[in-house]
């Protein structure tokens, strides 16, 4: 095996092209280093830092957008597309491990089952996705709705969040509605009351947001869900930016369903999304798929996953994702998020010049900060960040600044982004 490896990557190196040079393929990936029950200080942050193939030198601060896959993840996804396309002709599909060249027909109990343990809920609810889209549409496309149903999204909405409920509407003759969102959003039940303030009795599903991608906010999901559930109202949570960066408890929320993109906080490769459905609600959604197990009615989350064939390399890399994930530790990780995204605000509030558009109370925000400075722009000042430090968060519309810092940024990375920011005013 160690022999079949080392030729592999050295044949890959020397293959590999110029986009892709900052990865070493023939470097130790493991993660053993990060088992250390040592106390998780910067010494430790920095030893998880390098486990990234960012270059030196620059700083990312647009996870929001992209998670910046760990080298762990791209040598199990590298490994996996290398041997199965040197070895094709060695395999025999029937009677050997050739459903390791596929996906989109088989369950992987055994990812779902550790997804079920982050998100709480069991493997046979949880769906195999592409990103969270995918999740939305399988919902959406699979309710029985009718003229004339009230559907409910928020101003804040991602494009992911909204495409479905709209297209519903065009196509089925429901009601599209929005809540208007208090900004910034300081208080739960101004959020809580916001909502409720659209609901009628034709209110059929109310589909937000678990936190709004623009601005940060973690919404009163559970107040939300509760409220709903007693008016027989259906739940749908967009949670593309959450499972990675707050913790995330299907159950302790109490939603109808739920959907997720892991290629953002919890660092896995683009192509990596759940959808969790509650079992008590999934034999009313249709498969929007369908495949060879498109009426499964033993494990629902199969049954909507079924989706054709796909790049079982990816798996490969989402499931090394979720070992990553879990090698560092749940709260630990979470932790270190929230520690950041902290630092980084309690910074900004010390400047007079700087409007924030994301919560300023710390319980309803965590990695994700979107500010403006007062006289630049929002691209004018991630042009700025970027010529004076290599900084590169993200510009939102014509005068934000979204700046989502995560475990591979550092505190001294940070405070350079603040010393720039706080030269401005």
């Amino acid at each position: 095996m160690s022999q079949r490896r080392k030729f592999l990557k050295q044949g890959a190196a020397a293959m590999m092209s110029m986009p892709f040079i900052s990865f070493d393929p023939k470097k130790d990936w493991s993660i053993e280093p990060l088992k250390t029950k040592a106390p998780k200080d910067e010494a430790y942050w920095n030893m998880v830092r390098k486990q990234f193939p960012l270059k030196e030198g620059q700083t990312y601060f647009n996870n929001g957008t992209m998670g910046p896959t760990p080298g762990y993840v791209l040598d199990k996804m590298f490994d996996h597309m290398m041997h199965w396309n040197v070895e094709a002709a060695t395999v025999d599909y029937k009677n050997g491990s050739g459903p390791e060249l596929l996906t989109g027909y088989f369950p992987y109990e055994e990812l779902r089952t550790k997804l079920g343990k982050i998100i709480n809920c069991d493997f046979k609810e949880i769906s195999l996705t592409q990103n969270a889209t995918f999740g939305m549409n399988y919902v959406g496309m699979g309710l029985n709705l009718k003229g004339g149903d009230e559907l409910l999204n928020t101003n804040q909405e991602h494009g992911g969040g909204f495409g479905a409920w709209q297209l519903l509407a065009k196509r089925k003759g429901c009601v599209y509605k929005q809540a208007t969102m208090p900004e910034p959003a300081n208080d739960p039940q101004e959020v809580v009351d916001a909502i409720f303030k659209e609901v009628t009795p034709k209110t059929k599903v109310i589909a937000i947001p678990h936190i709004v991608s623009g601005f940060g906010t973690v919404m009163p999901v559970r107040e939300i869900c509760t409220e709903a559930k007693k008016r027989g109202i259906f739940t749908v949570l967009d949670g593309a930016q959450c499972v990675g960066q707050i913790p995330v408890d299907v159950k302790e929320i109490g939603c109808d369903a739920y959907y997720s993109s892991l290629h953002k906080w919890l660092l896995a490769p683009s192509g990596s999304g759940l959808l969790y459905i509650n079992k008590d609600v999934v034999g009313d959604i249709w498969t929007t798929i369908a495949s060879y197990n498109w009426d499964n009615q033993d494990d629902h989350g199969f049954r909507l996953m079924q989706n054709g064939t796909g790049n079982a390399g990816l798996m490969a890399g989402y499931d090394a994702a979720v070992d990553f994930f879990n090698t560092i530790g749940h709260d630990v990780w979470l932790n270190r998020v929230k520690e950041l995204g902290q630092y980084l605000r309690d910074g900004l509030k010390e400047m007079k010049h700087v409007t924030f558009y994301s919560p300023t109370n710390e319980e309803m925000v965590a990695g994700i900060t979107t500010y403006s400075v007062a006289g630049m722009s929002g691209p004018e000042l991630q042009k700025y960040l970027w010529e004076k430090e290599r900084l590169q968060p993200r510009s939102v519309g014509s005068k934000m600044m979204r700046h989502s810092v995560h475990i591979y940024n550092s505190k001294e990375e940070i405070d350079k982004a603040l010393e720039l920011v706080s030269g401005l005013g």
